[in-house]
Formats: C-alpha cells, structure tokens, sequence
C-alpha cells in the first residue's frame, strides 16, 4: 500500500493508533478519544480481549487497518453519493483480540471478519492477518486491504438498502435459496471493493506493482470450493454461501476494471 497517512474519526491517524494499542495493552477503554459511537461517525474501537503486551506487530496491524479505514471513507463520501446519490455514513472498525461481543452475536477469531449491520460495524481480530498469510497462502498488504474493503463493501449495500432485503428474503427462503442470495451479497460485496481499489489508487496511487495479484489470491484461497477442499470436504455447491474462487476473483475484476457501481448487480446477473 502506498499511502503511509491519513484521518479517521475524531483523532489524527497514528494518535487514533496510539488509543487502540494503550486499550489493548491496558486492558482500559479508551473509545471515547476517538470521538462518537459505532452508530454514527465511524473510526477505530477497541472491542474485547485480555490485555497483552504491545509488540511492533501490533503497533503494524493498528497503523495499516487504520490508513485502509481511512482510504475506504474518503473514496465512498465521495463515490457513493456521485454515483447513487446516496451520503455516506462511515462504519467503525472495532479491533478485538481473542473474543469479544457484537450485537450480531459472538465474535472470535474463528470467525473471521463480519459485518453487523445493526451496529454499522466491522469487527475484525487483530490476528486475522497472520492467519490470512501463514494458513491461507494470501499474504501481502493488498491480500489485507481487499478483506478491509470486503467488509466495507457490506456496509455499503446496508447503506443501500441492498442488505436488509436480501436478507428479508433469505428469511423466508429454504436453505438452499438462502445460500445462493448469501453468494450474491458476497460476490457484490467483492464487486464493490474492486471499485474502491480502483478510484483509491486513481487518487491516492496506493497500489504498488503486484498488489491486485495478492488481492486476487486472497479471493481465490477464501471462495468456498477451495476453503472445502482444503478442510478435506467433498466440494458441496449447494452449500456455498460466498462463491467460489473463479467467482469471487471475477467480480472484484469486474468492480476493479470498471469503477462503476452499476456493474456489480450480482442479484440481477444472468450468471454469476
């Protein structure tokens, strides 16, 4: 990633670092620094977690989800309302270690990254990224930045209205139709972050020469078919809920080469 500074929230870039790292060694709350609630004006929370001793890695992972954050607000205050003339409202990214509590229900590092739209909140384990390279194969700033901007992506469609009513009907669907729109949702979410990636680096130039390659891998380790054939499962299409790999490297392609929003209606594709 080329950018190296920014602002999120109510504080400056590396004093908002400062805040999540002393929580997080201290085991004290310090979120009301960081100026407003997960519901309203976005930034970087602490969530829960033993405290532990701070380490340069975590003083890395802080800076780098926090320039991504960053980047992600600047580009959609202006992308979201040029192309839906929708405001956009930023989400928070609640930073956690071990486990912690969303309104969505628990949250660990075994559950990876999530969205929880009551909240407008991203939740995201501070480990995510060791186990993203050493246990995946998709290591490198971008494959990091991509998931960032996966998340996002979620908190776009709820901005929308694109989340509530796909999940309205997952609802009221059988489970296998619930799957297919929880694929959509996903793939659109892919979509989406490949816009980012493209108006973030026409603006900010933060991609360097082989970073769409590690955001490609990264799709292609996390889509279903290869996450079940790693795990040593019979590949089970019905039971996919994210897409498989060829898929999801397809529609973040499809949002990266065009810029354009329009082109990421998964629910309205022939074929996904």
């Amino acid at each position: 990633m080329g950018r190296s500074a920014g602002r999120s929230g109510g504080v400056g870039l590396f004093g908002l670092i400062a805040v999540v790292l002393i929580s997080m060694v201290f085991g004290v709350d310090l979120s009301s620094m960081l100026g407003g609630s997960s519901n309203d004006s976005g930034g970087v929370l602490l969530g829960g977690g033993d405290p532990q001793e701070m380490t340069q890695a975590d003083v890395d992972r802080g800076q780098f989800v926090s320039v991504v954050l960053a980047d992600t607000e600047e580009v959609w205050a202006d992308l979201l309302p040029e192309q839906t003339g929708q405001q956009y409202t930023p989400a928070t990214l609640v930073l956690f270690t071990g486990a912690t509590q969303s309104q969505c229900g628990g949250a660990s590092a075994a559950t990876g990254p999530f969205y929880c739209p009551p909240e407008n909140a991203i939740y995201l384990d501070t480990d995510f990224f060791v186990t993203l390279e050493r246990r995946m194969g998709a290591g490198g700033d971008f494959a990091g930045a991509y998931v960032v901007a996966h998340e996002v992506a979620h908190h776009i469609q709820n901005e929308l209205g694109i989340l509530s009513q796909a999940n309205r009907e997952r609802s009221r669907s059988a489970e296998s139709r619930s799957n297919q729109i929880s694929v959509m949702i996903e793939l659109q979410a892919d979509c989406f972050a490949g816009v980012w990636a493209r108006v973030a680096d026409a603006r900010f130039n933060i991609l360097e020469r082989g970073d769409i390659a590690e955001a490609m891998n990264a799709a292609a380790q996390i889509g279903d078919d290869t996450l079940q054939r790693n795990a040593g499962q019979r590949v089970r299409p019905d039971s996919f809920t994210h897409g498989t790999s060829e898929q999801r490297q397809t529609w973040f392609s499809r949002g990266f080469e065009s810029g354009d929003m329009t082109q990421c209606d998964t629910f309205g594709a022939p074929r996904l």
